[in-house]
């Protein structure tokens, strides 16, 4: 996707660089409470006339779609057992 201005592609370049900070700040309470936190964030997102994650006609993303596709961040939400069994590749 292209932007058009440097302020933009350097926004977008900071969100992603402070979603890993605060993913890794926020890690011992998503390790404990992140699959139900981030379940009703997704049921918040999703609802009936919440304002869509990408917009393709206007041409942006929303922030929140970084959430959500933010690999570290799925993981941490996890179950603990299953990133156990994936970390120690038990299954």
């Amino acid at each position: 996707m292209r932007y058009a201005t440097r302020a933009e592609r350097g926004r977008i370049a900071g969100l992603r660089v402070l979603l890993w900070a605060g993913a890794l700040v926020a890690s011992p309470v998503l390790l404990i409470a992140g699959r139900p936190i981030r379940r009703r964030y997704l049921r918040h997102l999703c609802r009936d006339g919440a304002p869509p994650l990408i917009d393709k006609r206007q041409g942006w993303v929303s922030a929140h779609w970084f959430v959500v596709t933010h690999p570290l961040l799925r993981l941490l939400c996890l179950p603990p057992d299953v990133v156990a069994r994936r970390v120690l590749g038990r299954g």
